[in-house]
């Protein structure tokens, strides 16, 4: 399968959660409505988003670590002469692990986004549990921690002259996931959580 097309996989999804999570998702989602009852209410639409962009961010990571795999064994996956090449990006041995730890950033992101995942599924299902204020707190500052992964990640893009067009995508779903965190966090705390419709 061509990599572009592959990657639409993964961009499509993180695109539509991230206009679900945003306030404009009531005009987008509003045709919807009667076919996805998980769209009705403001609380439900962004949860929606939100499990959505977490799954897309989740499946992103694991392409990630496949590509990078792929290119520690000599194979070739998206590479181009293009600025545009997350061979190049992803098969750096000096940017593709954490400068901590050595874990390959794919691997991190896969894990980060399945806790995400976690905390809106699980807040979804049971949203007026004692728990979910804490969820819903994890989850924004972890997305917002993830915002100096993208910036290193990005400062390393920059370094290297290319783009990882994979890598992007992850980075637009934690972006998203921010914004659904924190939005449900407001909603959470000022008492508008149990007004749908």
């Amino acid at each position: 399968m061509d990599p572009n097309l592959q990657l639409m996989l993964y961009v499509i999804p993180t695109v539509v959660g991230l206009l679900l999570v945003l306030p404009i998702g009531r005009a987008l989602a509003s045709p919807f409505e009667q076919m996805l009852p998980s769209l009705v209410g403001e609380r439900s639409r962004i949860f929606s988003g939100l499990i959505v962009t977490t799954v897309a961010g989740f499946a992103v990571s694991i392409q990630t670590l496949w590509i990078s795999s792929k290119v520690s064994e000599g194979g070739n996956f998206c590479a181009s002469n293009s600025v545009f090449s997350c061979d190049d990006v992803i098969g750096n041995s000096a940017y593709n692990t954490d400068p901590i730890f050595g874990l390959p950033w794919g691997g991190i992101g896969a894990v980060v986004f399945c806790v995400l995942l976690y905390f809106a599924y699980s807040s979804s299902v049971e949203p007026n549990a004692s728990w979910v204020g804490s969820y819903l707190n994890l989850g924004t500052a972890m997305t917002f921690g993830g915002f100096f992964v993208i910036g290193l990640l990005v400062f390393y893009e920059l370094e290297m002259e290319k783009i990882c067009q994979y890598c992007t995508t992850a980075h637009v779903a934690n972006v998203a996931a921010f914004i659904g965190f924190y939005r449900l966090r407001k909603m959470n705390d000022s008492g508008e959580w149990n007004i749908e419709g």
